[in-house]
């Protein structure tokens, strides 16, 4: 583990580690408002049918008599399922006796109704423009919109399966620095589109760019930083998330034009393309995978920024050769998903881990549904999820250096699992209880995604850390888009969705167990280094039974 000794002599948590872990989450602040966005730019108005005698100036010129807004509603509209006006439908005729008083309400066929043939009108109170304005995605099309949040899902899962690879062949920094000019660019485009087809290609494009980012800046947080500050590095990469939840309400209540919107979330990418030029590529990966004079050069600019040129100076190639001879020795598997199932030690710690990140995305987009089936005030809604995972992820961190990553790993997931599980057995009447178990239950979500983003990390070797990091975003947002569908078993009964939103994660906590801890070792950076762990942990098992038995009397 000869990385671990250069990087205590250049500083392994200095002011080179602030810079950085500054210049890395205030991206993922932003990114965090292209996941979120369309809580805001696809939300649905309030919207009924065009109507002539609504709508036509001419048409309400020749109405009998002086007539109010709300008598020409009631004969241009029929009253839709929740009391007021139809959404989908309108009269094909003006019904005029709907307003002898009496004549009920329901004094109308639906044969004398016809779909929105001429169009919608939608309140623009809340929100000037969204896409479901722009392009009617209501009614018979209001299936569009959960698919383009489908469609963008899916782009970050591609973007996971194929960033993760490039990243370990190519390095973190040119693929980070990619990924921040794709956003910028597409995200911009977005704004643009000129019909949906083309708006969900875009939105596709940008996911592919935040799988780059998400993956390669923890990558670089958790390379750079000594092992006893990395769960503290990882937290504030994940508390990056949450903020970035509060910082979408923010801009949204401030800009409720979605092309706007679009804009304003995606211009400032431009910036972190121009400035991560100066970020610093990961020495761990460049010394393990052969490029020594850049990994020395990397090391003696972080040696100059913590203050420690002297020690930078000393710095040579012979000395790098020399500390990672072991490393030398051994020659680094390929950075291949076969590696990660076949390879002896790594096989069970793959299919563990990718189903923490599968029970993750799942389980979130089910507590998300369920916040927003809520009906609370969409901006305040969002700025309290942020406001609740903030906690969540600070008590995680000092549960990390005091338990270990395996049981607040499975903790977190367990409890989120029973909070779900313990709201089918909670009346619809008790919301405030309703809604104290889902946060409760969200703060059990948060609290496992930091770790398991520090335990992804901690388990696999440098040369397919990446590999396995991507595999584990592909998960989990194989997870989200498949979190939506389960809601269609509520219609064999209502409790049924949050069955299995429970109780998948309270099945991959009790499988998280078996994973092996990881607090205070250092990384590893070849399969070998992975597998002497393990037998050193054998090992000393076995000596201590031995001891056991032979003070045995």
């Amino acid at each position: 583990m000869a990385f671990s000794e250069l990087l205590d002599q250049v500083g392994s948590l200095g002011r080179f580690q602030l810079l950085q872990t500054v210049a890395l989450v205030v991206p993922i602040m932003w990114l965090t408002t292209h996941n979120m966005l369309e809580n805001f730019s696809a939300a649905v108005p309030s919207h009924r049918c065009w109507a002539p005698l609504l709508d036509n100036s001419t048409a309400q010129a020749n109405a009998p008599g002086a007539l109010g807004p709300e008598a020409l509603l009631a004969v241009s509209i029929p009253p839709g399922p929740k009391h007021g006006p139809h959404q989908c439908r309108r009269f094909r005729h003006p019904q005029w006796q709907l307003l002898d008083p009496n004549t009920t309400a329901t004094n109308w066929s639906e044969a004398a109704t016809e779909p929105c043939v001429d169009g919608w009108v939608y309140d623009h109170s809340t929100f000037t423009s969204t896409i479901v304005a722009e392009w009617d995605l209501v009614c018979d099309s209001q299936a569009l919109k959960p698919m383009a949040q489908s469609i963008f899902l899916a782009g970050i899962l591609v973007g996971a399966a194929v960033c993760g690879q490039v990243s370990d062949r190519f390095g973190r920094k040119l693929v980070l620095t990619w990924s921040y000019l794709q956003m910028a660019l597409w995200g911009t485009a977005t704004a643009f589109a000129p019909t949906f087809p083309v708006y969900c290609l875009f939105r596709f494009l940008v996911a592919l760019a935040i799988a780059g980012v998400m993956m390669n800046t923890s990558t670089l947080l958790v390379e750079w930083t000594s092992t006893q500050a990395r769960a503290l590095a990882m937290t504030f990469n994940a508390l990056g998330f949450s903020f970035g939840q509060m910082l979408t309400a923010a801009v949204a209540y401030g800009v409720r034009d979605w092309t706007l919107l679009q804009l304003a979330i995606s211009v400032p990418f431009f910036l972190c393309f121009v400035y991560s030029w100066w970020l610093v590529e990961s020495a761990r990966w460049l010394l393990v995978t052969g490029r020594l004079e850049q990994g020395l050069r990397e090391l003696q600019r972080v040696a100059a920024i913590n203050g420690k040129k002297a020690v930078g100076d000393t710095l040579t190639i012979e000395v790098l050769l020399s500390a990672m001879q072991e490393d030398r020795n051994v020659s680094p598997a390929p950075a291949s998903l076969g590696t990660l199932l076949c390879t002896p030690g790594l096989g069970l710690r793959t299919c563990v881990s990718t189903l923490c990140w599968f029970a993750f995305g799942f389980t979130f987009f089910g507590l998300a549904l369920d916040l927003q089936a809520l009906g609370s005030n969409v901006f305040l809604l969002q700025v309290l999820y942020g406001a609740f995972d903030i906690p969540s992820k600070i008590g995680t961190l000092l549960l990390l250096s005091r338990l270990g990553r395996r049981p607040v790993q499975a903790g977190s997931l367990v409890l989120a699992g029973l909070c779900i599980l313990a709201n089918t057995l909670v009346p619809h009447d008790m919301g405030s209880l309703r809604s104290a178990l889902a946060m409760l239950g969200l703060c059990g979500v948060g609290a496992s995604f930091t770790c398991i983003s520090i335990y992804t990390g901690e388990l696999f070797p440098t040369v397919l850390r990446m590999t396995a990091l991507g595999l584990g975003q592909m998960s989990a947002r194989g997870g989200a888009i498949l979190g939506p569908l389960v809601r269609l078993l509520g219609v064999h009964g209502p409790s049924l969705p949050l069955l299995v939103y429970g109780g998948v994660p309270v099945l991959s906590g009790l499988v998280a167990l078996l994973l092996p801890e990881t607090q205070g070792l250092p990384l590893p950076d070849t399969v070998q280094d992975v597998q002497s762990q393990a037998l050193k942990k054998a090992t000393h098992g076995t000596q201590g039974r031995s001891v056991l038995k032979s003070t045995h009397f």
